[in-house]
């Protein structure tokens, strides 16, 4: 941390000053203005809350990858992360109903009764999706090793565990798109509207970050994965939330899922211009 101050104050800046904002505006003017005309303003809502659980929520799984294929360095990706999981802690709920609220977001119960933003349900989703994991992460590695020496920490129980990983992330990816399915296919107009602005904003996270990066004369290998970190999303806790918050057919939960759907090639472009202008 102390080696790459500027490279993680520039990912800490960018990632819960700018983006979770730049996010609910572009959401924003594309739900409700632009395309005022094909959607209601009940879908341009919850498309908007699906950019916005998006968008308060950077990426802590596959910017490993990102970092990676750009020969980024995985010492600094994974404290970078590490650090950003610590601030999701604390910020997520906050901002999530700060924008919520600033954007007029409504709940309504069975009986559609108008009811609060439910922070209890934002809450229970911080807790299952980064808190447990960060905490049996943390006592496994601290145990295990004590238990049975780094060694065997090393060379037998990640070997063992990451196959199991990735087909877990795997996993989930089946089941979103398995649920979500029927709706994909059956509204390619719905997906065109949410991705452009989805599209725009990684663009934007990236490219904003990229060129502050070299301004600040960050090494390639520090700039790269401050760069993807804020560009993809921490998908599966955004996913859930919606689910958990407007329901597994509501337009917030389609827009999360969109997210997920153009993630994997936008990323793969900007990893391709991160290595073509790598300095």
């Amino acid at each position: 941390m102390r080696k790459n101050k500027k490279g993680l104050g520039l990912t800490v800046i960018i990632n819960w000053v700018v983006k979770p904002f730049s996010m609910a505006i572009f959401g924003y003017i594309f739900f409700y203005k632009i395309y005022q005309s094909w959607i209601t303003p009940e879908f341009a809502e919850q498309y908007l809350a699906g950019a916005i659980l998006l968008g308060a929520a950077p990426c802590t799984a596959m910017v490993f990858v990102w970092s990676y294929l750009t020969k980024g360095d995985p010492n600094y990706t994974l404290v970078q992360v590490s650090v950003n999981d610590l601030i999701l802690l604390v910020a997520f709920i906050p901002i999530v109903g700060l924008l919520f609220s600033l954007f007029g977001i409504d709940f309504q119960d069975l009986n559609g009764n108008h009811i609060g933003i439910p922070y209890d349900t934002l809450l229970t989703s911080v807790v299952v999706f980064v808190v447990i994991p960060l905490l049996t992460g943390y006592l496994s590695n601290v145990l295990l090793q004590k238990t049975f020496g780094e060694e065997w920490f090393s060379t037998v129980f990640l070997p063992i565990l990451k196959p199991i990983s990735i087909i877990a992330l795997l996993s989930t990816l089946i089941l979103i798109f398995a649920f979500q399915g029927d709706v994909i296919i059956n509204n390619p107009l719905a997906i065109l509207l949410i991705a452009l602005p989805l599209a725009i904003q990684t663009y934007f996270i990236f490219f904003i970050t990229w060129f502050t990066g070299k301004k600040l004369k960050l090494q390639h290998k520090i700039c790269a994965p401050s760069a993807m970190i804020g560009a993809s999303n921490f998908f599966e806790l955004a996913v859930a939330v919606a689910i958990s918050v407007f329901g597994l057919n509501s337009g917030a939960c389609l827009a999360t899922v969109v997210g997920v759907l153009i993630e994997v090639p936008i990323m793969l472009s900007l990893v391709k211009f991160a290595n073509r202008n790598r300095y």
